[in-house]
């Protein structure tokens, strides 16, 4: 009875330390978003950009910055009814304004002419309405097709939805590109919002290493499952195992997502995501519990055959973290634009977005566990029960979490 209690006492006082994490909405990332931009020169002089943007935010962003109260009434009256693309072609004006002043092509440094290509119309990714228009630039300063002429240096910079704006914070455009004859992919932040095709490709990759640092820094729930992973191990081993199973297994959902093989709604995949959280952790309390010789804390104590022998408890529990791996992984690829079928361009950028994740991982455990492992050598109770605390106070923050994202409440 005194052990619940102890238990019971901790976890409330962890939870309340988790509470800020509470309060976050249900994707546990804040408030994000991610512009698509698939750019292109279907003919000399002219950029051609189809741009994918969430159909609120736009709404409220250009009726405020251009002064539109009626776009805003409008917008927001006709949400979710199928009639967006009117209220958007009535307010053509207001919408282009917001946007060509946020979004620029320029040549060998003169700015290109912006004009909207085609007509408005709104899609859903991961059942969130995207306002999707296509903007021609028309650039004078690119000298044509002479087979002796320099490359071009088209440079392509967006300051869509930034934070000053109050909306949302660090707003990504993922910009996927073919601009005569070169192709790539670019990921354009507030700190890093233009991009260069003469850029070197060791400094684009640099950006999307520096984005997948960023993501797992600030992504609640990414964090909470690391935590997760670092009280339930007793071994260096098995936590570094564990976060890089995990990392792979992004990396194979990435694979299949490329090849068109795996698909999944935000619906799906974000639920399931708050319950690994909840079900990593509730694991290494149930261990606790039990009080299993073999699980004094949660883990395999090393085996007869040595310290990096793994045993068959090691070895169930990597298959868990990576089956969580991939659904997480499903995020990921659903949130930066790995939709479609044979997205190889955009893959390979996105393979270093996930190393930088796991860069960012390994220095957590590097920092957290050797001090985790000091406390469980000068006061091993009081790091029992800590850590039993700590994965109780998260398995119920992802427990929330899962609530909320399974009844779609924000």
């Amino acid at each position: 009875m005194r052990r619940l209690t102890t238990l019971a006492a901790l976890s409330a006082l962890t939870v309340l330390v988790l509470l800020p994490g509470l309060a976050v909405p249900a994707d546990a990332h804040g408030f994000t978003s991610t512009v698509y931009a698939d750019a292109s020169t279907p003919q000399p002089g002219v950029v051609r950009t189809e741009l994918g943007l969430e159909y609120d935010l736009l709404v409220v962003s250009a009726a405020e910055n251009q002064d539109d109260r009626a776009f805003f009434d409008e917008g927001m009256a006709v949400w979710e009814t199928g009639d967006e693309p009117t209220a958007l072609a009535a307010h053509a004006d207001t919408v282009l304004g917001y946007v060509t002043g946020r979004f620029e092509v320029t040549a060998d440094g003169e700015v290109c002419a912006p004009g909207q290509f085609g007509e408005f119309r709104v899609e859903e990714r991961e059942g969130v309405p995207y306002a999707v228009l296509v903007l021609d630039h028309a650039c004078a300063a690119v000298p044509g097709t002479e087979p002796d002429a320099p490359p071009v240096d088209y440079e392509v910079r967006s300051t869509l939805f930034g934070d000053e704006e109050g909306y949302v914070t660090g707003t990504t455009t993922i910009l996927d590109y073919e601009l005569d004859g070169v192709a790539g992919s670019a990921a354009l932040t507030q700190h890093t919002p233009s991009f260069s095709t003469i850029q070197p490709w060791y400094e684009r990759m640099g950006h999307f290493f520096a984005l997948g640092a960023e993501h797992l820094l600030s992504g609640a729930d990414h964090i909470l499952f690391l935590v997760a992973l670092i009280v339930g191990s007793r071994r260096l081993r098995d936590v570094v195992l564990a976060a890089t199973s995990f990392t792979v297994a992004h990396s194979v959902t990435f694979m299949l997502a490329a090849l068109g093989l795996v698909s999944a709604p935000a619906a799906v995949v974000e639920p399931v995501i708050a319950l690994s959280i909840a079900v990593v952790s509730a694991w290494h309390v149930w261990g606790l519990w039990r009080r299993r010789p073999d699980a004094h804390d949660g883990v395999l104590e090393p085996t007869r055959a040595g310290r990096l022998a793994l045993g068959r408890a090691d070895w169930f529990r990597l298959a868990v973290v990576f089956a969580f791996g991939l659904v997480h992984g499903l995020g990921f690829a659903g949130a930066l634009g790995i939709d479609e079928p044979f997205s190889w361009t955009l893959l390979g950028s996105l393979l270093v977005f996930n190393v930088g994740i796991e860069v960012v991982q390994l220095g957590i455990i590097a920092v957290v566990f050797p001090l985790l492992t000091l406390l469980r050598r000068r006061a091993p109770r009081t790091a029992l029960w800590a850590g039993a605390a700590i994965a109780a106070g998260v398995a119920l923050v992802g427990l929330f979490w899962f609530g909320q994202r399974l009844l779609g409440l924000e």
